[in-house]
């Protein structure tokens, strides 16, 4: 399970770096574009746009995954080792259904998306492509995370800590 998640976690940084180079190119382009040449390419600031999208998409599961999000520690600081492991725990289990219940209505925006055939003004690009960033990364989401859940409450192995803290 763990290479699984590795290999997961490791194409999901590579769309992620992609993403992000793919638009800031496009978006230096268009501004070179449009202050030198005088005209704009719609299709440039398109793709900028769904890059963005799934950057900030893609990059809140690993926010989520690192704990790099942003987070007010005072209350949970003050609580007793089990209290904070039950919070912890508990909030990952929220985490885990909001993004399961996203993961699941966006399965069927896409569907629709894909039954519709709309397709994107600039690219051309049919629109599932864009959506497929809202089931992708909530599905990434809720599966990382359950993962980690499970890890909580796993014995620490040997010669290293296999959770995140494990029960105290």
């Amino acid at each position: 399970m763990r290479n699984a998640l590795k290999t997961i976690q490791s194409c999901e940084e590579a769309i992620i770096v992609a993403s992000f180079v793919i638009m800031v190119i496009a978006t230096f382009a268009q501004v070179v574009n449009r202050n030198f040449v005088g005209a704009g390419i719609s299709w440039l600031e398109e793709i900028s746009r769904y890059c963005m999208i799934y950057m900030a998409l893609l990059a809140t599961e690993l926010g989520l995954r690192d704990g790099t999000q942003i987070s007010v520690t005072a209350f949970t600081e003050k609580l007793p080792p089990r209290a904070r492991f039950t919070l912890k725990a508990l909030s990952q289990v929220v985490v885990i259904v909001f993004s399961g219940i996203v993961f699941a209505t966006s399965l069927v925006l896409l569907q629709k998306q894909i039954a519709f055939g709309a397709r994107s003004a600039g690219l051309d690009l049919p629109m599932y492509v864009p959506y497929f960033a809202l089931p992708l990364s909530f599905g990434l989401i809720a599966l990382v995370q359950a993962a980690r859940f499970v890890r909580l409450f796993l014995p620490e192995a040997p010669g290293g800590s296999a959770g995140e803290g494990g029960a105290p």
